[in-house]
């Protein structure tokens, strides 16, 4: 099996998307989505950008390399009666079967930057594009201090090397590499804009029950477990976890807001 596809179908996004459906509701209303416009979402997961943005009137598709993830985000649809929003499964650095210059926006919000070949995630983004149409996407950055940064690495930590070859996802939140991947797919620099920005993590609970949701459904995170329970390390990375988790809330006690550092890549295509 692709190895992408399975940490995405190891577990249960949708348990995590729960604490970033008003983040991304947020972040929908920034980029200015309009009635008719033709919106691709890719590595979508079950809609937390995708479901407000067929809200506002937009026909929108949803792709995800995540089998469990696209059910999930039709049944959100169906629920919702959004009959101008369907998903599909989907490879972000092979978009197979969509056309060139497709759609006016194209958004990937923590989703692309996971696909394997990034030189061609950017090529494939740019194609399927209309000229004169944009790209957004949001990118974990590495080192930074803020949650998802600080989960990613640790987990990293705890579970065995990559394979040879293997390029970080977090790559895609340093402005350079952003930069040089697009300029592969023939995008002007003066088209690319980056900046940072914030998601933020809302549980109406406190952080413990938060982690406890990485923990059982986040694909990093169970590897990280997993792979730590069997050195002997399982306490540690839940204690540092558990540090990381508390220490960034900036709610009470009983609730969980945890602010996370992103770049934001807008691209118009030429």
């Amino acid at each position: 099996m692709n190895p992408n596809k399975a940490l995405w179908e190891k577990g249960d996004f949708t348990k995590i998307a729960a604490a970033m459906r008003e983040s991304g509701e947020e972040l929908v209303e920034s980029l200015g989505v309009k009635d008719g416009m033709d919106i691709l979402d890719l590595g979508c997961g079950d809609g937390t950008t995708a479901v407000p943005a067929a809200q506002r009137g937009a026909h929108v598709l949803g792709v995800d390399i995540a089998e469990n993830l696209v059910a999930a985000g039709n049944a959100r649809a169906a629920a919702a009666g959004l009959s101008n929003l369907r998903f599909q499964e989907g490879d972000a650095s092979d978009l197979r079967g969509l056309a060139d210059g497709s759609f006016d926006l194209v958004v990937s919000i923590f989703g692309a930057m996971f696909a394997p070949r990034p030189f061609d995630v950017a090529k494939e983004m740019v194609r399927v594009t209309r000229s004169g149409g944009c790209i957004v996407m949001g990118n974990w950055i590495p080192g930074d201090p803020t949650l998802i940064a600080q989960v990613l690495k640790t987990s990293a930590a705890y579970t065995p090397p990559p394979p040879e070859g293997f390029i970080s996802p977090v790559t895609w939140g340093i402005e350079e590499t952003v930069r040089e991947r697009f300029a592969a797919a023939g995008v002007p620099a003066d088209n690319i804009v980056c900046e940072r920005a914030t998601y933020v993590f809302r549980c109406p609970a406190p952080p413990s029950e938060l982690l406890e949701t990485f923990k059982q459904y986040y694909g990093p995170t169970m590897n990280a477990f997993e792979a730590a329970s069997k050195d002997g390390r399982a306490d540690q990375l839940e204690a540092e976890l558990t540090q990381l988790f508390e220490g960034h809330n900036r709610a009470g006690a009983d609730r969980t807001e945890i602010p996370a550092t992103f770049l934001k890549v807008t691209v118009a295509k030429p």
